[in-house]
């Protein structure tokens, strides 16, 4: 192999740096033990540290890979891709980690360290010279009931420590630490950034006189002709350090439970629309923030969700309900100047002023909203004439006239824009995955009315889509509220895209594109349960396995990647893979433990209730109980959550007996 292993700890109470083991009196050696470095055989090496002096050793000691480099792009699952966009201008208002040569300037900085539960999976990768090179190894430690310190799938135990990993650029190395340090700075969410905090008993390694202890790294050194080696690399730490989670409720208990609380407490009929926050207040009372939006965080895609909810329980006054938000929304939002959609309203009128807007650098409609709104009304449409009986010609007429304008917006690359004028419709900023939402309206509208005249068109822009951003394994532009950090949300359009073009073409290549794009949103769904420690999770027992991070700048777990359950079981169906299976399973069953299942399960709401946040690490926990002490969740019920599990759940994966 290329590599070279080196150790080097960094002692409590002395200055930062970390400096060959051998000069902070600690004793360390590796011992390979097996395999060739390739991903089906790891390298395998035992660590073995020691403490020969007479007295406690405390401090953080880092395995260090170091490889041969020139321009590495470093891939740290869920937290760290390529350089998370260190090319981009840094003065935004959202912050996250990027890696950038030179001094640390926040928030970019040549080098990371980061606890080792923030990543999706334990493993650090480097692509650099069309070599992969790559380290993994446990996440946190923890004690046997035989007495032993160590980190394994199925173990029990009680935790007594994190691990973590690091990499840097000017150095060109992957790291795996024993104790931990976020470095240089702790993100806890993009406006709450925490300077590197001192060595101390949570976070160090301590060893006694005399004492031992040893552990397994797996070391990865391989050809790697493109990106989405990386993929095929996370896919092996996947099988080797895979926890199921835990087994939720019967899906259609959980599905009528989610419904039932949205269309109860988050319906406010005199508006004809589903709120956007609820949360209960001391006297018992709900306040309803109602931030009204035409999907995303609210409307169509809550309403469309609802809508299958309801035509699979039965329920027609929930599908009622469903109904009236869609024609409420087709009836009202267009903008005559534009053809467009406006994606909010209020006292003042329909508008383009979300709650999102001030957080945007260019003002207009967005390519996310104006795309997705279009395709939940195509599904809305496709759904109640086959399973409601009733045909609505209207709206897929507003959504093919939308699709129109937007295809007519395309740049010469056939992407989609981020924002639009909302005078004129015209394309205003691009670069953004998120558009890729404009392409899977185009593909629904083209298999519901059989109009391919556009096919050509979006053929090519899903090239460009696949080759700018899936391809390269850095997708950004999804959430509006993040200034473009990388993220697993506006992958989610595309893996839409992908499959309609295969069900439009049958062409194979759609098939390999589209197992490439899940394959990039797995590397953020984890695949272990993480040791959750606050409440209410950490009391619920709850599993973090199945569940994707949002993106690197908001650092928890949302329920929007359930949403493509459905696209998950199309590949699975057409392309059987195990891969793939275990992923659907994963994501199965995490999808049927985010809900109150009776009263205040999770400290707060009603039978059904859930919100969008679930911290599966220290990033994002910013709500508090009223003592003041930290929560791994936000108390409110968050209708567009509950629904995003709702499109999964009662997609093709429906069974009446569940």
């Amino acid at each position: 192999m290329s590599v070279s292993l080196h150790l080097r700890a960094r002692v409590c109470g002395q200055d930062e740096r970390y400096r060959p083991l051998a000069e902070t009196g600690l004793h360390g050696a590796f011992a390979q033990t097996g395999g060739a470095g390739t991903l089906a055989d790891p390298a395998l090496y035992t660590v073995t540290l020691r403490n020969e002096s007479g007295a406690p050793w405390q401090g953080v000691v880092l395995a260090e890979l170091a490889f041969p480099h020139k321009e590495p792009r470093f891939f740290l699952p869920g937290f760290l891709y390529g350089r998370n966009r260190g090319e981009a201008p840094l003065r935004v208002d959202n912050r996250f980690p990027r890696l950038r040569r030179g001094a640390p300037q926040l928030p970019a900085s040549p080098f990371w360290m980061v606890r080792g539960d923030r990543l999706s999976h334990p493993a650090a990768f480097a692509l650099d010279g069309r070599r992969l090179y790559g380290l993994s190894a446990g996440p946190y430690l923890v004690n046997t009931q035989d007495g032993r310190r160590l980190w394994e799938p199925g173990v029990n135990g009680t935790l007594c420590g994190y691990a973590g990993f690091a990499c840097s650029l000017e150095e060109g190395t992957l790291g795996h630490t024993i104790g931990y340090e976020n470095a240089p700075w702790l993100f806890v969410q993009s406006h709450d950034i925490r300077e590197r905090a001192p060595l101390g008993p949570d976070n160090c390694l301590t060893l006694g006189p005399g004492e031992s202890f040893s552990y397994q790294l797996a070391v990865y050194d391989l050809p790697a002709p493109e990106t989405r080696t990386v993929y095929d690399a996370v896919e092996a730490v996947y099988f080797r350090w895979h926890q199921p989670p835990r087994e939720g409720a019967p899906l259609r208990e959980a599905t009528a439970d989610i419904a039932g609380a949205i269309a109860r407490d988050g319906w406010l009929a005199d508006e004809h629309s589903y709120c956007g926050i609820v949360l209960e207040q001391p006297d018992g009372s709900y306040y309803y923030n109602r931030i009204f939006s035409i999907s995303w965080t609210n409307g169509l895609a809550v309403a469309e969700p609802m809508l299958q909810a309801a035509l699979r329980l039965g329920d027609t006054a929930m599908r009622a309900q469903a109904l009236d938000a869609i024609c409420y929304i087709a009836a009202n939002a267009r903008n005559p100047r534009t053809g467009l959609l406006y994606e909010s309203w209020g006292p003042e009128g329909w508008h383009n002023r979300g709650w999102w807007f001030d957080g945007m650098h260019t003002r207009g409609h967005s390519g996310y909203l104006a795309g997705q709104s279009a395709y939940y009304l195509l599904k809305a449409a496709d759904w109640d004439e086959r399973l409601g009986g009733t045909a609505h010609p209207d709206w897929v007429a507003l959504a093919g006239s939308v699709v129109a304008r937007l295809n007519a917006a395309k740049n010469g690359d056939g992407e989609y824009p981020f924002i639009l004028s909302e005078e004129t419709g015209a394309g205003l900023e691009y670069d953004s995955m998120g558009s890729a939402w404009c392409l899977a309206a185009a593909a629904l509208y083209a298999k519901l009315t059989g109009d391919r005249s556009g096919l050509e068109e979006m053929v090519r822009s899903e090239a460009h889509y696949y080759e700018a951003f899936v391809a390269r394994g850095e997708c950004y532009g999804g959430p509006l509220d993040t200034d473009k950090a990388v993220d697993s949300e506006g992958v989610l359009a595309y893996i839409r895209a992908a499959r309609l073009l295969h069900e439009l073409t049958g062409e194979e290549v759609y098939l390999r594109h589209l197992r490439d794009a899940l394959a990039y949103e797995f590397t953020y769904k984890l695949c272990y349960n993480s040791p959750l420690a606050v409440p209410p999770l950490g009391r619920i027992g709850r599993s973090s396995c199945g569940g994707s991070i949002t993106s690197t700048c908001n650092p928890h777990i949302h329920p929007m990647s359930s949403t493509v359950l459905d696209e998950i079981a199309y590949l699975q169906a057409h392309a059987p893979d195990a891969y793939v299976a275990a992923r659907l399973a994963d994501t199965l069953a995490w999808s049927r433990q985010c809900h109150n299942t009776f009263d205040r399960e999770y400290d707060y709401g009603r039978k059904g209730w859930m919100s969008e946040r679930f911290c599966y690490s220290e990033g994002l926990q910013s709500q508090k109980y009223p003592d003041g002490s930290p929560a791994s969740t936000w108390f409110a019920l968050m209708p567009w959550a509950g629904a995003s599990l709702l499109e999964g759940l009662t997609g093709d994966l429906w069974d009446p007996a569940g």
